[in-house]
Formats: structure tokens, sequence, C-alpha cells
């Protein structure tokens, strides 16, 4: 096991990863930006270092920085948590380099999954189901129509290197598909650097189903069931639940066992996630994520399986000790990401918290690393924590949801607490009758000043 983790990220999963490495009676190492002197895992840490300005680029992303933070405090292991350099290849051959260990995946599986493009050619050649869509990037005007004729409009052209919905356009004729197609690659140009882009069928109602998998990198994984992630707004996350309203035991285990099978082919090393698009029975697969993902809780809930734990065994050379037989699935749970924007704009709402009271009782739990009289810095992202919540069945969980929400006091800035109660309340969400598509379609009626 390691001896000392260094924390590469900031924020409430920085806090999770903290209480894990704790709880497994290993030393933490909080690094932080000027920005976040004040943050909480940085005061629960065994020891802190400041690696920087607040912009990302200069602290959070500086890997000559965290490497002579763990050079300073002899931190053995490095866990990059989500978003920053948490699926970045090249961070991990570096770590490797310096024998630091890498609390995720192998570099090769994070550059395979990382590329759009190459891992869908993986995942068919693993047997996962696919968009029907072009074999690899669109080089020419030509071979966009040709393939979008193939395939049918409409159609959804995606940038390879992408992720969060940019670099992402729907084009529904053929009038349509040059211009979606030169905006995606100056888009995916800008954001990421590389303006390869592909094409996939678009689908017009489809869900948002990601299976949660662990694997120990010796041909040992399992699956622990799945997330809805549907309530969508620009293609990022608002609401998870599991399970899912639209499946039943039966295609639970079947996608599930797909995804297994094909970690274990893959040798895949640590916690991942392998999205899909579900339409009308079937599965499509999107992308996978090799890191821990925000709403890891939901998983958590409903399995009593502590998934950064498992990180960290897996990453210290801990075989696989959980049998596929061994996970049950009890009850229900569901996520809110609660976020600093106002609830009907989104405008970014940093700034001081006056007051904070987060809810409590049987089956509620609140990640959040924000206390009272905190202030939410504006460099980074807006979460202020994630609400989740568990029942034994659907219907009590969103009963006991909405008498969380109605708790759950932030003052002094605004929060998307208001939609959430909104939501809660309201008969598709009730019924889990809703799409990728809901959400927006919702707050472009005018849902929240109903």
């Amino acid at each position: 096991m390691f001896d000392k983790i260094l924390i590469a990220n900031r924020g409430e999963i920085a806090l999770r990863i903290l209480r894990a490495a704790k709880e497994l009676g290993i030393a933490t190492v909080a690094v932080h930006s000027t920005a976040d002197a004040e943050a909480m895992h940085v005061k629960l840490a065994d020891e802190s270092v400041c690696i920087g300005p607040p912009a990302a680029r200069d602290s959070y992303l500086n890997i000559p920085a965290l490497l002579s933070a763990c050079e300073i405090t002899g931190a053995d292991a490095i866990h990059p948590g989500y978003g920053f350099l948490s699926e970045n290849a090249r961070f991990a051959e570096i770590l490797a380099e310096h024998n630091i260990s890498f609390i995720g995946p192998k570099a090769e599986h994070i550059r395979i999954m990382g590329d759009k493009i190459e891992a869908k050619r993986t995942a068919l050649a693993l047997g996962i189901p696919c968009v029907p869509g072009s074999e690899g990037g669109i080089d020419n005007d030509q071979d966009a129509m040709r393939v979008a004729r193939e395939i049918g409009f409409p159609v959804l052209v995606k940038a390879a290197a992408g992720g969060g919905g940019r670099g992402m356009k729907v084009a529904r004729t053929e009038a349509d598909l040059l211009n979606a197609l030169h905006t995606a690659k100056t888009e995916a140009k800008a954001a990421f650097g590389d303006d390869a882009v592909y094409l996939e069928k678009y689908l017009e109602k489809p869900r948002h189903i990601e299976i949660q998998i662990l694997g120990d990198g010796k041909g040992n994984a399992i699956h622990l069931g799945e997330r809805d992630c549907s309530l969508q707004r620009r293609h990022q996350k608002v609401l998870e639940e599991s399970p899912s309203p639209a499946l039943n035991a039966e295609q639970r285990a079947e996608i599930g066992e797909i995804c297994a099978a094909a970690m274990r082919k893959l040798q895949y090393s640590g916690a991942g996630t392998i999205e899909f698009l579900y339409e009308e029975g079937k599965f499509y697969f999107i992308e996978m994520n090799t890191r821990i993902q925000v709403e890891h809780p939901v998983t958590e809930m409903i399995t009593g399986i502590d998934l950064v734990n498992e990180q960290i065994r897996i990453a210290a050379g801990s075989p696989l000790t959980i049998r596929q037989e061994d996970v049950r699935f009890d009850g229900a749970a569901i996520e809110c990401r609660v976020n600093a924007e106002h609830p009907a704009t989104f405008r970014p709402s940093p700034g001081k918290i006056a007051y904070y009271h987060p809810p409590g009782g049987l089956g509620v739990r609140v990640d959040s690393a924000v206390y009272q009289g905190y202030t939410i810095p504006p460099n980074y992202d807006s979460l202020v924590g994630k609400l989740i919540v568990h029942g034994r069945n659907r219907n009590e969980a969103l009963m006991r949801l909405r008498r969380a929400l109605d708790e759950f006091i932030v003052d002094g800035i605004d929060t998307t607490l208001p939609l959430f109660r909104t939501l809660v309340r309201n008969t598709d969400v009730q019924n889990g009758t809703y799409d990728i598509h809901w959400l927006e379609k919702f707050l472009a009626k005018g849902g929240m000043d109903e």
C-alpha cells in the first residue's frame, strides 16, 4: 500500500479522496493554488503545498509543480480526481518515469479512450455496441456527405478530442451539414488544439446510460450497474440516478457483462465508466471515461462499495477482491449537482457563502468542500456540492430528495437549488419519462418561471 498520496485536485473531489486515504491509513498531501489557500481539503490534509497562482494552467495543470510537491513531501502516489490531469496520458507516463504511482488506468488506455475515434474502433473490437457512423475521421466535405447519406439524417458532427459538448453540432439536412462540419472543426481546434471530427447518427430521444466498471489490470473486471444521466443542459449532467427508470434487471445484467467482459480483454486497471445512448431498447457506445466520475456516489449508495478506496487498492497492486456475484443492488439513489449559478440563467455566481446549512437524516449524503464563510473563487467550475439521497425504492428516494432540498440552505450566492426543487416536483421527472433533450426544452419553455 502507498505511504503518502498527493491529491492533484481541489474542491469536493479532493476532500473525497482525502477521506478515503485516511480510512486506509495513508498520509495525504493537498496541493492548492493561491485562490484555494483556505479550502477544506487543505485544512484537513496532513501536509499542503502551494503550487501556483489561481489560473489552472499555472497550478493544477502545472506538472513540474506537482512533481516538485511530490519530491518535497515524499509522496509516492498521485490521485488526479476528475478533470484537470485525470485523463492526461502523458501525465501518467511522466509519473511512471519518476517512480510515482498514478492512481488510475494505464497511459495507453487513457490515450485510446481519450481519442473518440480510436475509442469507438476499440469498443467495436471489444464487442461493445456503437452508434452507426464514420469509421474514422472526416477529411473533407465529400466524405462527410457520403457518410451522412449512408447512415441517414439527422447526423451529429463530433470532435475526436472533444468533451463537454464542445465541437459537437447537429445537421438535420444536407444543407445543414457543411456548416455544421466547419463550425465543429473550428470549435474543436479552439478548444482542444485538434480539429479532427467524425460523424454519428443523431438519435432523437435517447437516454444517457453509463455503466460503472472496476478492473485490476490482471484480467479481472466487474460492473457495478448503471447510472441514468439523462437530465442534462448543454451536454452537462445535472441530475443522475440509479437504477435507471428505463431498464430492467435483465437489460442491466446484459449490458453490464458486455462492458465487464470488454474490460477483461483490455486488462483495464482501476475505475472507469462506459457511456451509452439508449433508445428503443438498444445501447450505443459514445465514450469511456478513464477516471472517477462526479456522480460516483450514486453507485456507492446502491452497492455499498467505496469506489475511491478500490481505485487506491488497485493502483497499489492489489487484485480485485469483489466478484460479480458479490455485487448487490439495494434500493435507489439520486444525485443533484448544486452549482454556484443562477437557477434560471445559469450565470456563474462566485462569492462568499454567508450561511450554509446542508441537509441530513437517514439516507442523505452531501459531498461538498464548502463551509460558512468560504468564498467560492471565480477561477474554476462552479460546483458547490452534490446532494445524494438513497431510498428503498425510487419513490422513497424522490420524497427524501424533496425533503432534503427544502432543508438545504446556501445564502450569499445564487445556486441551482431552486431548479432542483422545481424538477423534483415535475410529473415527468417523478415518472422517469425524460430523455437527454428534456431539460433544455423544459427550460426553453420557461419551466423555472411557472
